[in-house]
Parts: structure tokens; C-alpha cells; sequence
């Protein structure tokens, strides 16, 4: 039997779409994301559990677990039955990459259990394929940080499809969820279909700006730079009071705010304990939703996917 844990994700980390990706770890030393359990057995069996198991599919087939098994067997051309145990934490639709956590906690799973027929790039590849099933285009920034921990540049070339970049020690993450869902593939559709030349430039100067500030550690510049030009303008309509937290974050301290993923969480950064804390009650206060909704203070995760056990 193996259990395999895969951490949450901030997709595009506001400067980077699709092509930035942050796995995250409250700082408490809990653990966000979901668990997969699995062993070998007579036929398929799948049993869901957990926080949000309600929000999963009736039917089997369509579980991203029993699609992750069915692709794997194709690959490795053994249709192998198992027993399957999701203990699904992360809620659907949030952008803290729930489908992200259910695929990568899957694989590695059935990855170990098949004593590694696949390398972590042909893994990897495979991930990203189920995820575009699921969003309606392939990408990386949640599956390859969840994997492999850590923030991490979705490069797509034809050795290397991600690789982490060096990230600032003393920043806190905080990520507040607000209870209710956006459909990832709604949340595409409404981004336009072309963009203006200044854009292009802008969001390029501003992304790469990003990275050499990460890679020569200057957090000031590398937070000023996190501003978001390609999907932020189109989809704070989709969340509730969106422009208004923003602010009022910016005012208590953070360094940086934007739309994890395609919402509705956001995350922001902050550089001291004292502003995280008063940020994640403020949003508390004023950003949640209902009772389902969370805020967490946060590391990145720098470990990604492992065993647990």
C-alpha cells in the first residue's frame, strides 16, 4: 500500500500566466491538498473521502482518478486493478489546483506502485494532458509545482518542461478561498482572444523582469513586478469584492495581490508576520463567503509531491 500526498498550487502567480506556478504549505506545518491510497487489487475500486469528497462526480468514470488510472494503464500497456482511496481536502473550482492535487497524488502513486515505469518528465507529460482534459487547454503552473514543489517556470521545451527558480525566504504567502467556485474552462473563456502589441510588451518586460529579480534576489523589485495585464483585468469580474480587498490588503502591507489560478482565491505577500496576520484576518472578516471558505498564511511548499507514511 502507498499514500501519496500532493501540496495545493497558486497558478500564474500574477505575472506569469500559464507559465508560473507556487506550491504552498501553511506555516503551522499542516497539509493542504489531497491524499491518495493506493494498493493492488482484484478489480478497480475507488472510494472518496474528505472535506470536499461531496463535491466529486456520482459516477466513477468521470473521477480524474479513474481517468489517471485508465491513461497510465494505456501507457505502460497493463490494465493492472487497484484500489483506490481519494481523501479529496482541496475544493473544486477554487484555483489552488484541486485538479491538480487529485492527478499528480494519483500518478505518483501509480507510478510507485508499478515500481516507476515512467520518468518524472514522461510523468510530468502526462499530467499536463489529464489537466487540459479537464480545463480545455494543456498547462503546467499547478501540476508542476504540486510535482516538484516550489515555484516553478513552465518552459515547455522538448527536454524540459519545468524547472524551479529561486524564491524569497522571508515572504508569506496568504491564500483565502471565499467558499464558492469558478469553472477553469469558464474562467478561460472570458479572457480575450488577442491582445494588444503594448501588452504583449508590457506583460514580457514584467515577467522577465520577475524572474531576474528572483534569480538575483531582489524581493522589493521582484513584488512590484507581480502585477497581472493578461487574465486579472477580465476576471476580477468573476470574484466577489475583488478590487476592494485588493486595496485594502495593499494598505495593511502586502507587496504584492492578485487572483490565484483562474479564481476565486487570491493570494498576497507580505514580508513580515505581523502584516500576514493582520491580512489573513482581515480577509477573514471581509473576503469569505460562508463557512466553507479558508485564508491560510503560507510557505511555499518546496517538496511537492511524497509519501506519506
Amino acid at each position: 500500500m502507498i499514500k501519496i500526498y500532493a501540496p495545493a498550487s497558486i497558478g500564474n502567480v500574477g505575472v506569469g500566466f500559464d507559465i508560473l506556478g507556487a506550491a504552498i504549505i501553511p506555516i503551522n506545518g499542516t497539509l493542504l491538498g489531497d491524499f491518495v491510497t493506493i494498493k493492488l487489487s482484484t478489480k478497480f475500486k475507488l472510494v472518496n473521502k474528505g472535506i470536499f469528497s461531496n463535491q466529486l462526480p456520482q459516477n466513477t468514470q468521470h473521477n480524474i482518478v479513474w481517468k489517471c488510472w485508465l491513461k497510465f494503464c494505456k501507457i505502460i500497456k497493463k490494465n493492472i486493478s487497484v484500489s483506490i482511496t481519494l481523501e479529496k481536502n482541496m475544493p473544486i473550482g477554487s484555483g489552488l489546483g484541486s485538479s491538480a492535487c487529485s492527478i499528480v497524488a494519483t500518478l505518483v502513486a501509480m507510478n510507485e506502485i508499478f515500481n516507476k515505469p515512467l520518468n518524472s518528465n514522461e510523468l510530468l507529460l502526462l499530467m499536463g494532458e489529464i489537466e487540459g482534459e479537464i480545463s480545455g487547454s494543456i498547462h503546467y503552473d499547478n501540476v508542476s509545482p504540486s510535482y516538484l514543489g516550489g515555484l516553478q517556470l513552465i518552459l515547455e521545451d522538448s527536454e524540459v518542461i519545468s524547472q524551479k527558480i529561486p524564491n524569497f525566504k522571508n515572504w508569506f504567502w496568504i491564500i483565502a478561498w471565499p467558499g464558492i467556485n469558478i469553472s477553469t474552462s469558464e474562467s478561460r473563456k472570458i479572457l480575450p482572444k488577442k491582445y494588444t502589441k503594448e501588452i504583449c510588451i508590457k506583460n514580457s518586460r514584467y515577467l522577465s523582469g520577475f524572474i531576474h529579480a528572483s534569480y538575483s534576489q531582489q524581493p522589493n523589485l521582484a513584488a512590484r513586478l507581480m502585477q497581472d495585464f493578461i487574465a486579472e483585468p477580465y476576471r476580477m469580474k468573476l470574484l466577489p469584492n475583488f478590487l476592494n480587498a485588493k486595496e485594502h490588503i495593499k494598505k495593511i502591507g502586502a507587496i504584492s495581490c492578485g487572483i490565484s489560478g483562474s479564481g476565486p482565491a487570491i493570494f498576497s505577500v507580505a514580508n513580515n508576520i505581523c502584516i500576514a496576520e493582520k491580512i489573513s484576518l482581515w480577509l477573514k472578516k471581509n473576503y469569505l463567503q460562508n463557512n466553507t471558505g479558508f485564508v491560510h498564511i503560507c510557505f511555499l511548499d518546496l517538496k511537492g509531491a511524497r509519501k506519506i507514511g
